[in-house]
């Protein structure tokens, strides 16, 4: 993602989730369940682990088309009722085309009562923050800007598979986001700015949260200012179970806000936020790799968002 976002947007309504809330019928309230799963915080990491092995997940790549495979055989052996979201689109930097494809992984779709996962899941083509220029062409692991997301909601999708939760789940690895050009806000979260675009009018889960850099070793949480801006109350519920769980990375500072995934979801109403480190030295470097990144780190939010699948705010 690129650096933090001085564009303007647009504020949703601050009292969505209380009218969301009260439009519901007793009938429509989700049975909490008691006994929270556990998160296998060594199994998300064996995850991260295998994304990077693939390479670098650079769409048009082999390492790209191993890990979507990877994906949509895991979500499918896990019940998720999976669509693959493909589209092609021009990189602003170089001009080539490329196909591009957002996983979405629906975990009981009769559910009315949603809530959204996020992460994206390709790894940036360019180490455009090595100080050393003649580094700048290669392309980064992503261990933490990528891998971490994806592998916390493939264990999340895990436990969903062993419990059924009281709500309905949607996971969604978005393609594209991390080939972006500093100064451009339009040419990053291309595959978030394509689903916004294309989903369906009825569509509106309760909340989302979009992972991103979430597996640093020295990870640090801080509430993120597009998602403080407008969704202020999916950002006090989330650090509210935070509290809750006693999360010490889960910090109530503000930081600016983040051109992310989570800005075309908020455009389109989806009360989205970013839980995000973007204090991350290795950035888009090609020191990115899994020896920067921790399971306690991912367990921590792991742990969180199953808190709120099971035990939901509604």
């Amino acid at each position: 993602m690129p650096d933090f976002s001085k564009g303007r947007c647009v504020l949703l309504p601050a009292l969505f989730i209380l009218v969301f809330s009260l439009s519901m019928s007793c009938d429509d309230k989700p049975t909490r369940v008691r006994d929270i799963p556990d998160f296998n915080a060594q199994r998300a990491f064996a995850y991260l682990e295998q994304q990077v092995a693939f390479g670098p997940r650079v769409p048009g790549t082999e390492a790209h088309a191993n890990c979507l495979k990877m994906f949509k055989d895991s979500l499918e052996a896990c019940g998720a009722q999976i669509k693959l979201q493909s589209f092609e689109h021009f990189i602003d930097k170089t001009g080539e085309k490329v196909q591009l494809t957002n996983v979405i992984a629906s975990f009981n779709p009769a559910n009315k009562n949603r809530m959204l996962l996020a992460a994206h899941w390709d790894s940036r083509p360019w180490a455009d923050s090595e100080t050393d220029s003649s580094r700048h062409n290669i392309p980064v692991d992503g261990a933490n800007d990528g891998a971490s997301g994806t592998a916390v909601l493939l264990q999340v999708a895990q436990n969903l598979r062993a419990k059924k939760a009281p709500i309905g789940v949607d996971i969604i690895f978005f393609d594209g986001e991390d080939f972006g050009t500093h100064g451009n806000d339009a040419t990053w979260a291309v595959g978030s700015q394509y689903f916004a675009k294309h989903k369906d009018v009825r569509y509106n889960p309760f909340m989302g949260i979009l992972l991103d850099m979430v597996g640093d070793q020295d990870l640090h949480l801080m509430k993120e200012g597009y998602s403080v801006q407008m969704a202020p109350d999916i950002v006090n519920i989330v650090w509210s179970y935070a509290r809750r769980l006693d999360l010490p990375a889960f910090s109530d500072n503000h930081m600016g806000p983040v051109t992310d995934d989570h800005v075309p979801l908020l455009r389109v109403g989806i009360p989205c936020i970013d839980i995000i480190d973007f204090d991350y030295k290795y950035w888009h470097t090609i020191e990115d790799t899994p020896d920067k990144c921790s399971p306690e780190s991912l367990d921590q939010v792991g742990r969180l968002l199953l808190e709120l699948i099971y035990d939901p705010p509604i």
